[in-house]
């Protein structure tokens, strides 16, 4: 049995989105050291502020300015930050119930240590000394021994009073980068395919109940549910079922667009698997090309799939792959 292998994953994308009234306001006058609310109906100050009531779902628009200071409703130590994190050293996340507000914020607390941290204490913005309209204009909270409606930026005392939520150069969208960092370990059947494609096999395993033959493979039947072993070679050879053209470049992938990524139904699989097509240009790919695996110096997998130039597979002979 070979080894079981991993591999440290990132999964990393830029979240892009644009603001509407409320949001805008919100983080642009976190920018200018501001917090507002948004007041529903019946009362409440929503902090940090929503666009629609959470319990009639009612479009709310009025704008409240809230004060810097509040009083911690929960908490929790972090002893290990993270990356990207408000804080480098151990810190506590709290949720903040600002002055003049009715819900809660979420952020970090600077604290030398989880003994100084209790339900209830007083607590005030610690603002960040560059800010640009984002919540990290916030860099965290601290501890504070005044009472409430310390004076705001503008120098008045803030107790909910209403804002009209304009300011100059206002904030229209937002940058967020999402980040996932994880061990993967593929198990012991696709540790197998892995080690076959190193010597530039394609190895599934087969069902004893239904005898199909799945690749990648995945310890089990996804049909009957029952366990797999028998490992079967197939391809290397095979066949496009469908496919798509990509007309947008990723960044990390260093293939010019237009190009085609295909499911591919290698012979004797009863799964297709996909992968790039290439050796031919993008508007004569079509549905059953016969194709096979393009290798580079190294690789532990095919760069691409090129025809071979065998006639069309029938579509009887793969119209159940698609």
């Amino acid at each position: 049995m070979p080894d079981v292998l991993s591999a440290p994953l990132v999964v990393e994308f830029p979240f892009t989105r644009s603001l509407g009234p409320v949001q805008s306001a919100f983080l642009t006058g976190l920018r200018e050291r501001v917090v507002l609310g948004v007041r529903t109906t019946d009362g409440r100050t929503l902090v940090p502020p929503v666009e629609y009531d959470p319990v009639t779902a009612e479009e709310i628009r009025d704008l409240v300015e809230v004060a810097p200071t509040g009083t911690v409703t929960t908490w929790a130590w972090n002893h290990a930050p993270r990356r990207g994190q408000p804080l480098t050293t151990p810190f506590a996340w709290v949720l903040v119930r600002l002055d003049g507000a009715d819900t809660a914020l979420l952020h970090a607390l600077d604290a030398p240590g989880p003994d100084a941290v209790r339900t209830g204490m007083r607590v005030r913005v610690r603002w960040a000394e560059e800010r640009t309209g984002a919540i990290t204009d916030i860099a965290c909270f601290e501890p504070y021994d005044g009472e409430a409606g310390e004076p705001g930026a503008t120098g008045k005392s803030v107790r909910a009073g209403g804002h009209s939520g304009v300011f100059g150069d206002p904030i229209t969208g937002i940058v967020a980068p999402a980040r996932l960092d994880y061990t993967y370990s593929p198990g012991r059947a696709q540790s197998a395919y892995i080690e076959a494609l190193s010597a530039r096999r394609t190895v599934g395993e087969r069902c004893p109940s239904c005898r199909k033959v799945y690749v990648p493979p995945r310890g089990a039947c996804p049909t009957c549910g029952v366990a797999t072993a028998e490992q079967v070679e197939v391809g290397p050879r095979g066949t496009v079922t469908t496919f798509c053209i990509v007309n947008i470049k990723a960044k990390n992938l260093d293939i010019e667009v237009p190009y085609v990524y295909a499911h591919i139904a290698l012979d004797g699989a009863d799964l297709a698997l996909h992968a790039r097509i290439g050796g031919i240009p993008y508007d004569q790919v079509r549905m059953g090309l016969r194709v096979a695996p393009v290798w580079t110096e190294g690789a532990r997998y095919p760069d691409h799939y090129r025809p071979t130039g065998e006639p069309d597979a029938a579509y009887e002979t793969y119209k159940e792959l698609l």
